[in-house]
């Protein structure tokens, strides 16, 4: 459970540290070099981790305060927080409110950096001088732009419907929780492997062949 939801905070802090990338890049491109040093970059990278596992270390230790009476077996794929806390015979509303919390002050901050880094990138977009140059500088945020949703949307989700959608069928709640855990791992080394001309090259010269 820990370690689940600790990569998973781990993830969304990435894509704000790879937002802030692009915005440096597109709107100080002659300065990337110098603002991005290695060392901010590991700080960054400590920050990240650190925020993340402590954010997440009182998930553990709330859910072994419950007693369970009934059943250990959870109905989801995967240990999180809820699906365990649900099983408890005591009022587990603590947790709930503990991962709204955690919700919004990771996922929720993290979100509008992302979207305040992005305000700045298109400004700076819409004030190239030609078409092209503007949309060529603009793919280069998609493969980011498609991560941030796959990961974003079914998390946010799958959280949502753990707290207010008790009416949900079980069966939505799982494939939710699936794509959740799967999709982001699944899609991300084709969304940012597509744009290498050396990985294009190859698999053009595999359809070709057969």
């Amino acid at each position: 459970m820990y370690f689940i939801h600790c990569f998973s905070a781990i993830e969304s802090g990435i894509l704000a540290a790879m937002a802030f990338d692009r915005y440096v890049a597109i709107c100080h491109p002659l300065r990337h070099s110098a603002i991005l040093t290695n060392s901010l970059v590991a700080k960054i990278g400590l920050a990240v981790v650190l925020r993340s596992g402590i954010v997440t270390l009182p998930y553990p230790l709330l859910t072994r305060r419950w007693p369970y009476c009934r059943t250990k077996v959870i109905s989801e794929p995967y240990c999180v927080q809820m699906a365990v806390v649900k099983l408890a015979c005591a009022d587990t509303r603590v947790n709930s409110y503990f991962g709204l919390f955690v919700m919004f002050f990771v996922m929720g901050l993290d979100g509008i950096f992302i979207a305040i880094s992005y305000l700045q990138i298109l400004r700076a977009i819409f004030s190239l001088p030609t078409k092209d140059t503007r949309q060529k500088t603009l793919l280069t945020c998609g493969s980011h732009l498609c991560a941030i949703i796959i990961f974003y949307i079914p998390s946010a989700s799958s959280a949502l419907i753990y707290r207010f959608g008790q009416n949900f069928p079980q069966h939505v709640q799982v494939l939710i929780a699936n794509l959740y855990f799967l999709l982001p791992s699944m899609l991300n080394p084709i969304l940012y492997g597509v744009k290498t001309k050396q990985i294009r090259s190859r698999l053009r010269w595999l359809v070709t062949r057969k």
